[in-house]
């Protein structure tokens, strides 16, 4: 018969007591990512920027130092970063749908946003939470250019290219097609130039348990 487990009451209730307490003595945010600016410093870590971001937080906003100086928080309003403004010609942006703010933060420069990202001119289909806020390279898309960035429309992406197999791998291709069918192959095998599988690690042991599945294994 097997012994019942006791239920230790006090031991649980002290457990969800210190789990309580270490959230609530969690740094906030604006803790966490507060800096000095004279020493390029986060007082929280004592961690110091890197040399090359000194520019870019001297010149730049974070995200909620842009929203918090707006009415309703930039609600509906559109937000690039410079990195996608020197990188990409196509436009990329986020459309804020859902601010939080961390109001007990000076300046509420401090938060959660959501939005909808359009990333290259394409726009996705799902809000989620907008990532990076904390980084010094959000600009704030002008109102006359939102329609532009709207109306853009992408390029068709180019058909796939096909090459021709190499005489060895082509040979081998028709005669395992011959042997599984008994008829030769009507059209001549190709090879895509594009490759929608990624080659990773799971990609592979899938393809062997297939064939494990298939051919059994040797005994």
């Amino acid at each position: 018969m097997v012994k019942k487990k006791r239920l230790r009451l006090i031991a649980e209730m002290a457990r969800k007591i210190r789990a309580y307490r270490e959230l609530k003595s969690r740094p906030r945010e604006s803790q966490r990512f507060d800096l000095d600016y004279e020493t390029m410093k986060r007082p929280l870590t004592g961690k110091m920027l890197p040399v090359l971001a000194w520019q870019d937080v001297r010149r730049e906003s974070r995200l909620f130092s842009l929203l918090s100086s707006i009415r309703m928080f930039g609600v509906g309003r559109l937000f690039t970063r410079k990195s996608w403004l020197e990188d990409h010609p196509e436009p990329s942006y986020w459309e804020i749908t859902k601010v939080k703010v961390d109001y007990t933060a000076q300046n509420m420069d401090h938060g959660q946003a959501w939005g909808v990202l359009t990333y290259k001119g394409k726009k996705e289909s799902e809000v989620k939470e907008v990532d990076k806020v904390m980084y010094h390279d959000w600009r704030l898309v002008p109102k006359y250019m939102e329609q532009q960035l709207k109306d853009f429309e992408p390029l068709p992406e180019p058909p796939v290219q096909y090459v021709p197999l190499p005489p060895l791998l082509r040979a081998m291709i028709l005669a395992e097609h011959k042997k599984a069918f008994g008829r030769v192959l009507a059209e001549e095998p190709t090879l895509p130039l594009k490759r929608d599988t990624l080659l990773n690690k799971d990609y592979f042991n899938n393809l062997e348990q297939e064939r494990q599945r298939t051919e059994g294994t040797a005994v």
